[in-house]
């Protein structure tokens, strides 16, 4: 009896330890997920901006012969792809390197810590990932596919959708997709459409990265503060069981005790 009080003692003063760190942690996740969100909700409206200045541009006959709106067959898919820079978020991680078995054959560049660990790729993490960053590997990006390194870019990232729920998400870049209808700028571009067109997609795929790095790192904030919630309950229902547990073999081993004593009282006595 008294090496099961013992056990279940230890137990209990473990499982509080644990509660505490997923306490600890969820705190550092609220504590980021303001700023995340903030900065999400900036990386989408940049991404609108740049896709809304594009778009008049899509639509042009003389732009549909940039190499950047040239579908080939040649080369192979480039894919970035980001996760997450810690785990102890739920699925997060897990559930991007799940999706990325649907492109066996793309050539993967990485962010995130997690990314970066799998496919030895050089150290980004996604927290930090800014627009300098994203403009040095949009240039890479965009003159691989020009070069025909490349056939497609895409990005295999994580759609924030709510506290709850965030979900996988295959975002192609290049090539730029024509406009179906016609849209009237009134604007005159000098020297010329294609001109400004070549020259405007490095920053507008560089805008697509900084959105989708900022969204993905917003979704693994939120999962890691629903995870440690949720650790965090299921560890108090540990200690409340253990704890009645304790009580009980505690309860039973004074019984014993009492019992020992009052026999050995009536063995003197007789």
């Amino acid at each position: 009896m008294g090496a099961d009080i013992k056990t279940l003692r230890s137990r209990i003063k473990s499982v509080d330890s644990t509660l505490h760190l997923t306490k600890a942690m969820g705190l550092v996740a609220s504590s980021k997920l303001r700023r995340a969100m903030e900065a999400m909700n900036r990386g989408r409206e940049y991404e609108n901006a740049v896709r809304h200045a594009i778009a008049p541009l899509l639509s042009s006959a003389e732009c549909k012969s940039s190499p950047y709106m040239r579908a080939s067959s040649d080369g192979k898919e480039c894919l970035v792809v980001i996760a997450g820079d810690r785990g102890l978020a739920g699925g997060y991680n897990a559930n991007i390197f799940r999706a990325l078995k649907e492109y066996p054959l793309a050539e993967i560049v990485p962010i995130g810590k997690r990314a970066c660990d799998r496919f030895a790729g050089e150290l980004c993490y996604a927290e930090d990932f800014d627009y300098e960053q994203a403009l040095g590997l949009s240039i890479e990006l965009c003159r691989g596919f020009c070069e025909g390194t490349y056939n497609r870019v895409g990005i295999l990232c994580t759609r924030y959708l709510s506290m709850m729920s965030q979900e996988v998400e295959y975002r192609p870049i290049l090539p730029l997709v024509a406009s179906e209808e016609k849209k009237e700028s009134g604007m005159i571009y000098e020297p010329d459409e294609i001109t400004i067109l070549d020259a405007a997609v490095p920053e507008y795929v560089a805008g697509m990265l900084v959105s989708a790095v900022r969204e993905s790192f917003a979704s693994e904030v939120a999962a890691r503060r629903c995870a440690m919630d949720s650790a965090g309950k299921n560890a108090q229902g540990m200690i409340d069981e253990l704890q009645l547990q304790y009580n009980r073999a505690r309860q039973g081993a004074i019984t014993q005790e009492i019992t020992e004593i009052v026999a050995g009282s009536g063995a003197e006595r007789s």
